[in-house]
């Protein structure tokens, strides 16, 4: 099982227990450094507050149950509003939801298109960007995340 699994797995009852919910766990190296970041989200949005109560409420599981070998860093942050969109459920929640898809490699000259979500099938993602409907591979895509337009 992967650590972010194992971590989702403790972490989703704790972060639920402070009226949040558990958006995405994550474990990356920054440089020399290791991270391992919780990504809430709650009704209303997500303060500094219930950042600090959650850290503090996995902090001492993540000591006992001792997931990850080697030091890291270990931090709780709101999902934002620009979160990436990862599972198809994601995708299910925000249909219709103006989106960013960066690809992997130019299309048409550009790396980034914005547009509205229109579809989502086996990690093909359909965006209707101005009059036009794109579907872009899985293989073309190196993330999708939401889109605030003011």
């Amino acid at each position: 099982m992967k650590v972010t699994e194992l971590v989702e797995q403790f972490a989703r009852p704790i972060v639920e227990q402070h009226g949040c919910s558990l958006w995405d766990v994550e474990y990356v190296r920054e440089g020399s450094e290791r991270f391992l970041r919780l990504y809430i989200e709650k009704e209303g949005g997500v303060d500094i507050t219930d950042c600090e109560a959650i850290s503090r409420a996995v902090d001492p599981v993540l000591d006992e149950k001792d997931p990850i070998a080697e030091s890291y860093h270990f931090e709780v942050c709101s999902a934002g509003l620009e979160r990436a969109l990862k599972r198809p459920s994601d995708f299910e929640r925000f249909m219709g939801s103006a989106i960013t898809v960066k690809l992997y490699r130019p299309r048409n000259g550009l790396k980034e298109i914005p547009g509205i979500l229109r579809g989502y099938e086996d990690g093909c993602v359909t965006v209707e960007a101005g009059k036009e409907m794109i579907t872009f591979t899985k293989s073309e895509v190196a993330l999708v995340r939401l889109r605030v337009e003011f």
